[in-house]
């Protein structure tokens, strides 16, 4: 099971931050199965802050639940830029948030390959009215809570870049 509790600091401040700013923030998560928004309303106050939390496990729920186009998916692979960037894209445009933060990625410890390793996470995160930010880490040498936990305080940090502006 992967530990939130070293993770809390970092979400508290975004909390804290968003509020301050009033600032609403949704999630799109895949591989952290809503890790992202389970650390952000561990923290009391987040109802303030925190929309939603789409949790798009699969290929048929990022086009069920947030427009990602099956065609991309088939394309490009759920892992990749592309899908995270319109997992961002489609959170903003089905909710009531400001920010948004999206990841897709291969926690492990199978279904990695030579081009898509596991520990690979593509994150998008984007401000309503803004241009999306990509990132791509590969969390090597971690098992899967390593790979969720690493993803879920990069997810935080790229956030709180969008929130402080």
């Amino acid at each position: 099971m992967t530990d939130l509790t070293p993770l809390m600091p970092a979400a508290a401040d975004l909390i804290w931050l968003c509020a301050d700013r009033k600032l609403i923030i949704a999630t799109a998560e895949s591989c952290t199965g809503g890790l992202i928004a389970g650390a952000l309303t561990e923290i009391a106050g987040s109802s303030a802050v925190v929309d939603r939390g789409f949790v798009t496990y699969s290929n048929a729920a990022k086009t069920a639940m947030l427009g990602v186009p099956a065609a991309l998916i088939d394309r490009v692979g759920a892992v990749s830029k592309e899908v995270a960037l319109a997992m961002a894209v489609g959170a903003l445009a089905k909710s009531d948030a400001d920010l948004a933060v999206a990841v897709t990625g291969i926690a492990g410890p199978g279904g990695g390959s030579v081009d898509k390793p596991v520990g690979l996470v593509h994150f998008a995160a984007m401000r309503r009215g803004g241009q999306a930010v990509h990132e791509a880490h590969v969390f090597s040498g971690r098992d899967r809570s390593g790979v969720r936990h690493d993803t879920v305080a990069n997810a935080l940090a790229m956030l709180r870049r969008l929130a402080a502006g």
